[in-house]
């Protein structure tokens, strides 16, 4: 046995760390790196994050090497920049990785290992440096140890600093590697015993695996608010991310639930709550095709993302605020105050769904920090003579990094002496190496065309941007600071609340997915919101759909409305809403119909329309995170009852990287 019964109750106490490691660690570790050979990996500093990629555990009779690279080929569809194995061979803990395809590293040890126990990554740089370094399995000093992880460990600077005075020795600065080192930390000769004592001492989310040396007949596990499965065989047993991985090997599974620990060996499978008592665990047997299974058995990858978005938001959330949940802790970018404060204005540019997360932005960082910002069309940007300086910092925002009108732009602001902040999701990206400050969104990536959980996370990055420049400009005080990130705190759970209402919605579009032609309203933060909207439409269903600030329906727009041309109207700012019904009743008056969107219950709005899309009572500040969700709900039921292709709109491409 691996751990005594009184040892599985230990697990989930403080346990006190083991005695102070000597300032050097004797053993160093066997970490080979395949573009050089059996040498050992070098050293190198970067930035440290989260990691939204996939990982794969086995222990059997097979060859773990080709069991591992197998699984971890059926997840190259989630995007991944680097990948890697730990296995143990003779007895010898050893770990491959290599800053490239699966395919290259799976060349390179062809015939130079057997295993039948080990771990495999694939990493997706969300931040930090698509190097060989920052690739996973990381190790801990004597090499005995080896994890995979995705998530985000927030406090990993802490236990980084708690754990160097203690002499240990790191190789790279991501989060990942902090856990293998609390492991080895809390070693004691019980291995689950070391994970729940590195896991009370973690803050944040992960779906993680630990192989050790010590122990080449088990592999131990984790789950906090990242997926992790057990894949169930005849005399061998399988840990992965997702299902995909494990359906060339069996289709009968355990769902780990959050909290829970799972020990595994060639016959048995034993999981924990997290009190550390035995979970009752019932087997799935998975039905679905690998193509459903790619799409986490969701129809479409617009769905699958729409609800990835609640774990999205947390990760971005992340480590930008303080343990105690009651200021800013934005180290990503190297502005200082004294430049903060020097700013005198602001300009937003970017393309499509980014320019609208630009619209919001703009009307927070006004509102927050007190600073003018205007937000322009990149493709527009580039071809005027904009007014901008040194005293000017111009953010570009691009989930990619390589949209080309937005990459001009950022030149043009370059080029008269402004300072560029950069908002993306890919690492190493162009505008990434271009910008002067870079913030990442951390949203993994995003398969379908239509962005959802990009966009959302592009938008609560404008929300932690202004708090952060209304902090240092000294026009929010901690008090203000405070009761915004108790809200942003809960968007996570108010955003499921809106999942749930999914059915709801998928009605609602079935009663309108004949129409031709849409209108979207809005007033203040809800006329960015209904552009955002109307985009979605359009791309997903083909639909001719136009979003309007709801002041302008009388300048024009209203000699459109009949009976046949349906209203979308944004109703979530509380003091706006008696304007915004006015606007309403004008539709009305001209026979058309109304789909209302509002926070809680508001008879105001309920009696003005035909149907009411209801929002969690949020406060009003935080509408654009929630609304949007309802819309892309909306506009994906749409496309669904109408035959689109929803993944792949016609004519529409992922990144646009030419003018």
């Amino acid at each position: 046995m691996l751990v005594d019964e009184e040892g599985v109750n230990r697990i989930f106490r403080r346990m006190p760390l083991g005695e102070p490691l000597p300032s050097e660690c004797p053993e160093k570790r066997r970490v080979i790196s395949v573009t050089k050979g059996c040498s050992v990996v070098p050293r190198g500093r970067t930035k440290g994050g989260v990691h939204l990629s996939g990982i794969v555990g086995y222990l059997g009779k097979q060859d773990a090497v080709s069991v591992l690279f197998k699984g971890l080929q059926t997840l190259e569809y989630h995007g991944y920049d680097s990948v890697g194995l730990a296995v143990i061979e003779g007895g010898i803990l050893k770990a491959y990785k290599k800053a490239d395809e699966i395919a290259a590293l799976e060349k390179e040890m062809k015939d130079v290992c057997h295993s039948q126990i080990g771990v495999g990554h694939i990493r997706l740089a969300t931040h930090g440096a698509p190097i060989e370094n920052n690739a996973h399995p990381h190790c801990d000093c004597t090499g005995k140890f080896a994890v995979v992880h995705n998530g985000i460990i927030e406090n990993f600077h802490e236990l980084r600093s708690k754990l160097e005075r203690k002499g240990h020795q790191f190789t790279s600065e991501t989060d990942s590697e902090v856990i293998a080192h609390l492991v080895e930390d809390a070693y004691q000769g019980d291995l689950l015993s070391a994970l729940g004592s590195a896991l009370d001492q973690m803050r944040g989310s992960y779906a993680l695996i630990v192989l050790s040396e010590h122990h080449p007949d088990h592999l131990v596990a984790a789950r906090k608010n990242n997926p992790l499965i057990v894949g169930l065989g005849q005399g061998e047993n399988f840990l992965a991310s997702d299902v995909p991985a494990l359906l060339p090997f069996t289709r009968d599974v355990y769902y780990i639930d959050d909290g829970e620990v799972v020990d595994i060996t060639l016959e048995s499978v034993r999981v924990f709550d997290e009190k550390g008592s035995p979970a009752d665990k019932q087997a799935c047997h998975v039905d679905w095709d690998v193509s459903a299974a790619e799409r986490g058995g969701y129809p479409h990858f617009m769905l699958k993302e729409i609800h990835e978005q609640p774990q999205v938001l947390r990760n971005t959330l992340g480590s930008r605020i303080t343990p105690a949940g009651d200021d800013i802790n934005f180290k990503d970018i190297k502005l200082t105050p004294e430049e903060m404060r020097g700013i005198s204005k602001i300009v937003i540019t970017a393309c499509g769904t980014s320019y609208h997360a630009g619209l919001v932005g703009k009307q927070l960082l006004e509102k927050w920090a007190k600073i003018p910002v205007d937000v322009e069309l990149a493709s527009e940007f580039r071809y005027r003579d904009p007014l901008v300086g040194p005293d000017c910092l111009v953010i570009v925002i691009s989930q990619s990094g390589e949209t080309s009108d937005t990459l001009a732009a950022l030149r043009e602001a370059r080029e008269k002496g402004c300072r560029i902040l950069a908002i993306t999701n890919v690492v190493g990206s162009t505008i990434t190496r271009e910008a002067d400050e870079v913030i990442y969104t951390w949203a993994g990536q995003e398969i379908s065309i239509a962005s959802t959980k990009a966009y959302t996370a592009q938008v609560l990055v404008m929300y932690l941007l202004a708090m952060l420049f209304a902090r240092e400009r000294g026009t929010m005080n901690g008090e203000q600071a405070k009761g915004i990130i108790t809200a942003l705190r809960q968007v996570p759970d108010w955003i499921e609340e809106v999942l749930e209402q999914k059915e709801a919605i998928q009605k609602i579009a079935g009663h309108y997915h004949t129409c031709e032609d849409f209108f979207y309203l809005g007033r203040g933060l809800d006329w960015a919101v209904a552009l955002e909207g109307a985009l979605k439409l359009k791309e997903t269903s083909y639909i001719h759909a136009e979003a309007y600030a709801a002041g302008e329906l009388k300048h024009g727009p209203l000699a459109l409305i009949t009976e046949d041309v349906p209203v979308l109207a944004l109703a979530t700012q509380e003091g706006l809403l008696e304007k915004m019904v006015s606007n309403i009743r004008g539709v009305k008056a001209r026979q058309g119909s109304v789909i209302g969107v509002t926070l809680g219950q508001c008879d105001l709005v309920d009696e003005a329309c035909d149907h009411i899309i209801r929002l969690p009572a949020a406060p009003s500040f935080v509408s654009p995170l929630l609304s949007v969700v309802a819309l892309q709900l909306f506009a994906y039921y749409m496309s669904c009852a109408r035959g689109c292709n929803v993944d792949k709109p016609r004519n529409l491409t992922k990144s646009v990287t030419v003018e």
